[in-house]
């Protein structure tokens, strides 16, 4: 009921054609052309309903974008009427997450490494979602006392008291923005499992389109 594809692909293979190459209902990734452009249509308002449901939709989003959502919802954090910055403008988390942060009526700015006056665009941030691929890059002090912060970054450092020789750390210097901010994820371990909880809800809410649309159809032969 469901393709992924693993990316990156090796640099031999084309990524965009690949994508392209999957049907729509089985993208439960949420990267084919189509699924995006639902996504942007602001169709994640469910047809019929007052509620926003991720389950009630006739298309997928991205597990990862998706996730951060649904972190927010089940923290018991207010989208509606807040400032958030998404750091960072990939197809795979910023962009989609900024879109899905605005539909739920938050005030959205993307930044990147390359925006002005990072710190003063992020400090006013009540919510902070980190996706731009850099080692512990958000200090404490660019966080707003209160902000919520998610952290999707996940980077390799050198790390000689682990025996693997590394550890694992996010985009946001954990030790120091935790001591500002109300909520925030760690890494590993926060968005990380998310990411695989929603592509399972994808895959079951495509298994179950499926299903529906098959029920609608007549019998062979006819």
């Amino acid at each position: 009921n469901g393709i992924l594809v693993q990316l990156p692909l090796p640099s031999h293979i084309n990524e965009h054609v690949v994508l392209d190459h999957i049907r729509q209902d089985k993208d439960v990734d949420g990267l084919h052309p189509l699924n995006v452009a639902q996504l942007a249509n602001t169709k994640t308002h469910a047809a019929g309903r007052g509620a926003w449901s991720f389950d009630n939709i006739d298309f997928h989003v991205s597990c990862t974008p998706q996730g951060c959502i649904e972190l927010l919802d089940r923290s018991g954090v207010t989208i509606e009427g807040k400032e958030a910055v998404v750091l960072g403008r990939s197809n795979i988390v910023g962009i989609p997450v900024a879109l899905l942060l605005m539909q739920r009526n938050a005030t959205v700015t993307i930044a990147h490494s390359r925006t002005k006056n990072l710190e003063e665009t992020i400090r006013r941030a009540d919510i902070v979602v980190a996706a731009v691929g850099r080692a512990e890059m958000v200090k404490g002090a660019w966080i707003k006392p209160g902000a919520v912060v998610i952290d999707v970054g996940i980077n390799s450092v050198d790390d000689p008291s682990d025996k693997r020789g590394y550890k694992l750390v996010g985009d946001v210097n954990f030790d120091e923005c935790k001591e500002v901010a109300s909520l925030i994820t760690p890494v590993p371990g926060g968005v990380g499992p998310m990411t695989i909880a929603m592509l399972l809800r994808n895959t079951v809410n495509g298994c179950r389109r499926a299903a529906l649309a098959a029920k609608s159809l007549p019998p062979p032969g006819i």
